[in-house]
């Protein structure tokens, strides 16, 4: 079994910041590619940043600049850094990562349960 548990999400004012962390638990080898998503009431569930097992990352237009997305293999977590937080940013925010499961080797399509991030004064 493997498991990803998001934490770090709450109430935040205009022109804060939050740090979301994702952690994975479980039978894992390591964390392959990982993501975090968004999905605002109404809305669909879109990408916000991506990083790969190599450390490369990417953001969604709405977030460069502001957001930055990070990883510590040792600790099978990974992290979203947002500042200069904005209204528009309020959503339900998940975690995604492919883990490698340490008895077969094959990579998993891992969900969080989702944290909540909201702006407002």
């Amino acid at each position: 079994q493997v498991q990803l548990v998001e934490s770090g999400g709450g109430l935040v004012q205009p022109g804060g910041s939050l740090r979301l962390s994702c952690a994975a638990s479980g039978s894992i080898f390591n964390i392959n590619a990982a993501a975090w998503y968004r999905q605002a009431p109404g809305k669909q569930r879109d990408l916000v940043a991506g990083i790969t097992s190599s450390g490369s990352t990417n953001y969604a237009d709405s977030v460069k600049g502001r957001f930055t997305i990070s990883r510590d293999n040792a600790k099978d977590t990974v992290y979203l850094q947002m500042n200069s937080l904005k209204p528009e940013d309020t959503a339900v925010y998940y975690c995604n990562a492919k883990i490698r499961h340490i008895a077969t080797m094959t990579l998993n399509d891992c969900w969080g349960q989702g944290t909540q991030v909201t702006v407002s004064s």
